[in-house]
């Protein structure tokens, strides 16, 4: 199959996302699968898809059989065809589609974001459907998941998809390096932490003392004001 362009793997992936988790309001609208598409949540990269965008990518997909326009519908709707198109099973286009919309993720991490998608029996039953998919492209079929090497601190593999081609291992290697928390930010990160703990038990005793002086008086112990953790 021709590799997909991030556009094409945004809209398409949107699609199969709706197509489960709304699908009252499936096959979509151009308007609703922009929107999909523009989410600020669940998304990984975050896009700024037009409708020229969506139409564009939309021609390219229905050419290669993996979008079709819904028929007896005034206003143009969208469909998904991945299932039959790529000959994969619900649970693993549901693994395909989580990758193209979230980027690379471990079993642990497409079990729990998949779960409005579907329910997987636990992080072993996703790591079966991955290296099924891995296997097809190793016995000559599609090639359209990799595991990538772990990373520094990791205790588990993260997959990604093949659908738009290779993945610069170099590149995710130094984004996700960026966000590793330094020597600097753990130390203050635990002094912040010892310093709730402290707040805490200096007002427990404070309640402690308040309640003792309400009893001695007789008066009504007032209510403790809820603060946001």
């Amino acid at each position: 199959m021709k590799t997909l362009t991030p556009m094409e793997a945004r809209v398409l992936a949107t699609l199969m996302e709706k197509a489960r988790t709304v699908p009252d309001s499936y096959p979509l609208s151009l308007n609703a699968l922009v929107l999909g598409c523009n989410q600020k949540t669940s998304r990984d990269p975050i896009m700024e898809v037009s409708d020229d965008d969506a139409r564009a990518a939309l021609d390219a997909l229905k050419a290669r059989s993996l979008v079709f326009e819904a028929s007896s519908s005034r206003v143009p709707r969208y469909e998904h065809n991945v299932y039959r198109a790529l000959s994969v099973s619900d649970d693993e286009g549901a693994i395909l589609g989580l990758l193209m919309l979230r980027g690379p993720q471990t079993p642990a991490e497409l079990r729990t974001n998949g779960d409005r998608w579907t329910k997987f029996a636990d992080s072993a039953a996703v790591e079966a459907l991955l290296e099924a998919l891995h296997k097809r492209g190793e016995d000559g079929g599609l090639q359209s998941v990799v595991k990538l090497p772990k990373m520094p601190g990791s205790r588990e593999h993260r997959w990604a998809h093949l659908l738009c081609g290779e993945v610069d291992i170099t590149a995710l290697s130094a984004s996700a390096n960026s966000f590793v928390p330094t020597d600097d930010s753990l130390g203050r990160l635990t002094k912040l932490e010892n310093d709730v703990a402290l707040l805490k038990a200096s007002n427990a005793q404070l309640q402690t003392t308040l309640r003792h002086v309400c009893e001695q008086l007789g008066i009504e112990m007032p209510s403790e004001p809820s603060m946001p953790i």
